[in-house]
């Protein structure tokens, strides 16, 4: 694998990282929103691996083409930003202005805790797709200085 393609699959990450991050902040954020039209709708976002631009994904042998060997580099895109439709809290509050006519207040689908641990492992991921584009590099300045010797 090449230096081009670890920053890919890196870069692709982070992308997607940092993606998560905002949406798991804006349901953070939107913990305790309720409107006449509704509570807020937790969002998360789904990932599916693909192949980095350049990298072979088949390769032809006798009989047809194969799927590629485990090789081959795989970076992460987001394929959408869903919302989760399971049903918010339920809570007595007549005196809220969006109670309904039996005076229950539905809350958001939003569990803070859930959000700080996803908040977490998004930024831990962040984190080491960030140390690996820091060790590619210093490992290709590396290279280069040997080389210039």
């Amino acid at each position: 694998m090449g230096f081009g393609t670890v920053l890919r699959v890196s870069g692709s990450a982070l992308t997607a990282e940092r993606l998560r991050m905002d949406v798991i902040a804006g349901n953070i954020a939107n913990a305790h929103t309720t409107g006449p039209q509704g509570p807020y709708q937790r969002r998360r976002v789904v990932f599916r691996a693909t192949p980095v631009e350049g990298e072979k994904t088949s390769f032809s042998v006798v009989g047809g083409p194969r799927p590629a060997p485990a090789s081959v580099a795989l970076g992460v895109r987001v394929v959408r930003v869903e919302t989760d439709p399971s049903p918010g809290q339920r809570v007595y509050d007549p005196a809220h202005p969006d109670a309904d006519d039996s005076g229950y207040v539905t809350y958001p689908n939003v569990d803070v805790v859930t959000e700080m641990v996803d908040l977490l492992t998004a930024t831990r991921a962040y984190e080491a797709n960030a140390n690996v584009i820091a060790a590619a590099r210093a490992m290709a300045a590396k290279a280069l200085a040997i080389g210039g010797k």
